[in-house]
């Protein structure tokens, strides 16, 4: 069975794996993101890549074409130090003039993520405030580029966190968000601190379950 190869390297970076230029060519770092791929998901690329490009293109692999999946992912690696300049210029204005230096911005990279790739989106009203995205869009299973909502502290206090489903393994979800270390990373956070999961209101559901394993992660305790 022949691989379309550019099909391939456009699902690996819509699930974050960087395969380089998307040439329709397996070069040295489509085989990379392939391999970091199939030990995502317990696979061996050897000794071909047959069940991994399988798993990868199958029907169980979630909808890559979430336009706010792709923007959480373009800015993966940004520092709030290192890259304050970009990071600030990017943040959209409906999410506050803040210095993510000073303040937590999980909110502002959920709610500009989102502004980039749907410009009517309606956001809360304090998008600054992670568990105000409890009430954002409409309920949902946490699948692919779902919004999760977390709590910090205790699960009746104020303080939050808000970030993007990437994935899950059996005790954690991975989440794609903004200011967890500091910058935009995939962090597992306990599925026993989820709140909320929430979808876009009046965009079609078309993530679906992606099981991971830790791939080397720890569990995050404080996301800042």
């Amino acid at each position: 069975m022949t691989t379309d190869w550019r099909a391939a390297q456009l699902r690996l970076r819509a699930l974050g794996f960087e395969p380089g230029p998307i040439d329709g060519l397996c070069g040295p770092k489509t085989k990379a993101a392939i391999t970091a791929f199939g030990r995502s998901r317990g696979l061996s690329a050897e000794p071909g890549f047959g069940p991994v490009i399988a798993a990868l293109m199958g029907a169980d692999a979630p909808c890559p074409d979430l336009p706010w999946m792709a923007e959480a992912l373009r800015l993966k690696g940004l520092h709030e130090r290192r890259d304050t300049t970009r990071l600030r210029a990017w943040l959209d204005p409906a999410a506050g003039a803040i210095d993510p230096r000073a303040m937590p911005w999980c909110g502002a990279f959920v709610a500009s993520c989102l502004r980039a790739a749907l410009p009517g989106v309606i956001l809360p009203d304090t998008p600054l405030a992670a568990r105000a995205w409890s009430r954002f869009g409409d309920p949902v299973a946490p699948v692919f580029g779902a919004v999760l909502v977390f709590w910090r502290g205790a699960p009746s206090g104020w303080q939050g966190h808000v970030g993007f489903c990437r994935g899950e393994d059996a005790g954690a979800y991975h989440v794609l968000g903004g200011n967890q270390s500091d910058a935009v990373t995939v962090t597992r956070i306990a599925k026993t601190r989820l709140l909320a999961a929430r979808w876009p209101a009046g965009v079609p559901v078309t993530g679906r379950p992606v099981r991971l394993t830790t791939k080397g992660l720890a569990l995050s305790s404080n996301e800042a």
